[in-house]
């Protein structure tokens, strides 16, 4: 993603460049003198931060306002959040980046509010109203069609949607007003239960799903089942892979950190967690730093001996506690898939993990 503001700069740096001398005399009469800008040093900055993402803003944009507080490199997030959603939005910097598919394919937790009585074009309250009903559905009529969709499910995307057709995005499309018709998907949700009834027109629900599920569908086809049509009026994203809510943080706080950390009174190191932290879910091997030179230049390690680690599958590889690679283990041998270098600014925030397979020793 390109931050706007370096952009800016790179154009004024390549206009300065190019100029062929000054102006003719009188040209630039009346005209102030123009400022040369700088572009913005960019540093490695390695690791993930969970941002409390606020209403209205949209990922892209919240992507580039954290590659700016911390004039990184490289940033990218674990999984689009809608503007009008609010909650835990992953981003990754610079080798945290190599290990984005782990946290989008690991489980999302929402909490969300129905509004029954009105169905819209983008299944939330920003849409045009498509379908009304005055019938509202009471709490046991809504826990008895919940079971539909726990398990694995066919799901409808939103026409409303970052989805492509024939390479055009489904919400591009809609706008300009062309008829959307998205093809069902397998989608999994392992929990869905109602949280509270504040009133007869709406129920707050939380819904604990896989990868590609729409809170905005669920919403719609509730509503469709229930008879009373529905949309989803607020959301919340609660947690997301291995990142629980304890470890958002909001926006104003992230900028008031980086404020501190400019005038030396903290670190940028403290708002960031390790790169190893979206890897929680898989094995980790320790190596010996004598063979960590040869993972590193993407050679393959056998272990051996009597404690040497006998399954196939994808592992985390470390040396001395530092993460060095991801890795695919075949009885013993450790074939190098990602190797990371963490130099710069690396993530701090969080308790130490490390769970090693065994005390096995690579052979030389």
């Amino acid at each position: 993603m390109t931050d706007g503001a370096d952009q800016h700069a790179e154009t004024a740096e390549i206009d300065a460049a190019t100029s062929t001398g000054p102006a003719p005399q009188g040209e630039n009469k009346g005209r102030r003198p123009r400022k040369k800008q700088f572009k913005r040093d960019k540093r490695d900055v390695h690791g993930w931060v969970v941002l409390d993402k606020p209403v209205g803003m949209t990922s892209t944009h919240a992507v580039s306002v954290i590659k700016r507080l911390f004039s990184a490199r490289r940033c990218g997030h674990a999984g689009t959040l809608d503007p009008l959603a609010s909650g835990a939005l992953p981003i990754a910097m610079g080798e945290a980046t190599k290990t984005v598919p782990f946290v989008m394919d690991g489980r999302k937790l929402y909490r969300f509010t129905v509004q029954w009585g009105e169905e819209r074009d983008t299944d939330d309250s920003e849409g045009r109203v498509i379908n009304q009903s005055d019938k509202r559905p009471t709490l046991e009529a809504i826990n008895a069609v919940l079971p539909d969709y726990i398990g694995t499910i066919q799901q409808v995307p939103p026409r409303y949607s970052a989805i492509k057709i024939e390479g055009e995005r489904a919400y591009d499309l809609a706008r300009d007003g062309e008829i959307v018709e998205l093809q069902a998907r397998p989608v999994e949700i392992k929990r869905l239960e109602v949280v509270e009834i504040p009133d007869a027109d709406h129920a707050v629900l939380e819904a604990e799903c896989g990868k590609g599920t729409y809170v905005r569908s669920l919403a719609r086809d509730i509503g469709r089942a229930l008879g009373c049509y529905g949309h989803v009026s607020q959301l919340r994203r609660t947690a997301v892979g291995p990142f629980s809510p304890e470890t958002m943080i909001l926006l104003e706080d992230l900028e008031a950190l980086c404020h501190r950390a400019a005038t030396g009174e903290g670190s940028l190191a403290d708002a960031l967690m390790p790169v190893e932290t979206a890897l929680d879910d898989i094995p980790a091997v320790a190596i010996s730093r004598h063979d960590a030179g040869r993972l590193a230049r993407g050679q393959s390690v056998l272990l051996r001996g009597r404690d040497a680690p006998n399954f196939r599958g994808t592992v985390s590889v470390n040396v001395a506690g530092q993460l060095l690679a991801l890795a695919e283990l075949d009885h013993g041998e450790i074939v190098p898939k990602r190797v990371f270098n963490l130099v710069g600014l690396v993530g701090r925030r969080l308790k130490e993990r490390m769970t090693d397979v065994g005390d096995a020793q690579p052979e030389g």
